[in-house]
């Protein structure tokens, strides 16, 4: 009797444990399960080439077990058979990780360097698992309309590499298709921070190393968000619910995590990482082409007193010079007129014309926003600065701030860039820039005022 009085107060705590456990259910997507491999196998295999992999033995084997580990305490009705995981070790110092539709996913070396214990990698990587069981890339695809599937790797790809490598990627993609696929809502990220939480706990790990982890992430950020941020927004109160998942979860047994210092110690003998940033200025791991507009130094012509209507996506319209070339990224799109955007000194300038674009809004108050958006510019540019007063303007009939800013031309003497900002239906942030040689601004006023008052956005 007593046995039996004892199994029964067993039965009632599994079944509180799987009661108390929030159902995380998938949301609404078109697309087949063998759409999502093949989209995440065609995006990996631009990944790879660009991106500058770990080939180390001992690091490849230790992440992959720490994934398959993981992927054991999946949900059965969500860990469909066709996936295909793997697990990449990439060698870059920024803190960042990431899984594609179907499986692929990598993990920067800064990711690892940065977390105190491995029940924190675990976290991020957990996380990440549950965007591909949600199928949250497909899902992003299936409420953004009108797009095709041969379209959704390069822009998925273009995406994740992002900066130059993205520009090509996603040449012939509609602007802003991949920033739409690989940026998760935040009802998404609070999905798959419950469901990582839950998996972290049937593996073995404390969930509450996954807020530790988030809690770290954006603290190394410091006034600007690390990478791994910007695609994955705080849902808010990010800490206390997982941490309160956490408390109604049973935890089990800790693996033997003795092959995180192992790792680690064998990061710490390789050769120092490099950033995002200092990869694409080499051009990146693979071999593509850089794009330019014609020679930058020669002479760049005068804007054509004729204009031709052009489209962002389904995001924008507006009119430019009929003499200037777009050049399109899955973030932003360059008009820019001959010899005026190309390599230089070891990087990509533009010297003449205008840039639109989407980025993540640091607030929902419009001049917050604005400026950590202009602080972000500035530290990326010592010498540039702002200059003269912010002014409220509209763009498309909405509020919108313009923001003067100098710098210097790699042409010589000062560079003057107006910024436009205004917040869209989203949240997000849409910024125009407008730039030209101190020198030769008065003879590009006029057209620069003709293209703003043109914008007109289809967000809402």
């Amino acid at each position: 009797m007593r046995l039996l009085s004892r199994l029964a107060v067993v039965f009632a705590l599994v079944a509180t444990t799987a009661v108390a456990q929030t159902k995380v259910t998938p949301p609404k997507n078109k697309y087949t399960i063998e759409q999502d491999v093949q989209i995440g196998r065609e995006a990996a295999a631009e990944v790879r080439q660009q991106y500058p992999l770990i080939t180390d033995d001992r690091i490849e084997d230790y992440l992959d077990r720490l994934g398959k580990r993981l992927v054991a305490t999946a949900p059965p009705a969500l860990d469909r058979p066709q996936f295909e995981y793997s697990f990449t070790p990439v060698n870059l110092k920024d803190i960042n990780a990431f899984a594609l539709p179907g499986g692929p996913m990598f993990v920067n070396r800064g990711m690892i360097e940065a977390a105190a214990g491995e029940g924190e990698v675990a976290g991020v990587m957990a996380h990440e698992l549950a965007h591909v069981l949600l199928r949250h890339g497909t899902a992003n695809a299936t409420k953004a309309q009108g797009f095709q599937l041969g379209a959704l790797a390069g822009a998925i790809a273009g995406a994740v590499i992002g900066g130059g490598w993205g520009e090509v990627i996603s040449q012939g993609s509609q602007f802003g298709l991949g920033t739409w696929l690989m940026k998760y809502s935040r009802d998404y990220e609070k999905q798959a921070d419950l469901l990582g939480a839950q998996i972290m706990a049937q593996a073995g790990y404390d969930p509450r190393d996954l807020a530790r982890m988030f809690e770290t992430i954006q603290k190394q950020g410091g006034s600007t968000p690390p990478q791994w941020l910007s695609s994955h927004p705080n849902p808010g109160n990010r800490t206390e619910y997982i941490n309160q998942e956490a408390s109604q979860l049973k935890i089990a047994p800790r693996p033997d995590d003795a092959g995180f210092a192992q790792a680690r110690a064998r990061l710490a003998s390789l050769p120092p990482a490099r950033t995002m940033a200092d990869v694409e200025r080499a051009g990146g791991a693979g071999n593509r082409a850089p794009v330019s507009v014609g020679r930058v130094g020669d002479a760049v012509p005068p804007p054509s007193t004729q204009y031709r209507t052009v489209r962002g996506g389904q995001l924008f319209q507006l009119s430019v010079p009929a003499n200037w070339t777009a050049l399109a990224s899955n973030s932003s799109v360059k008009y820019v007129p001959q010899n005026a955007y190309g390599p230089s000194n070891g990087q990509d300038v533009m010297t003449h014309g205008v840039e639109l674009g989407v980025a993540r809004a640091a607030s929902r108050d419009l001049r917050q926003a604005t400026q950590a958006f202009i602080d972000g510019i500035i530290q990326s540019n010592r010498e540039m600065g702002v200059v003269g007063a912010q002014r409220n303007v509209r763009i498309s009939g909405r509020a919108a701030i313009l923001t003067p800013l100098e710098g210097r031309s790699v042409l010589g003497g000062p560079e003057h860039i107006d910024v436009y900002t205004t917040l869209l239906a989203d949240g997000d942030l849409f910024y125009h820039l407008a730039v030209a040689p101190g020198r030769e601004l008065g003879s590009y006023e006029a057209a620069f005022d003709r293209i703003v008052r043109s914008i007109r956005l289809n967000d809402r």
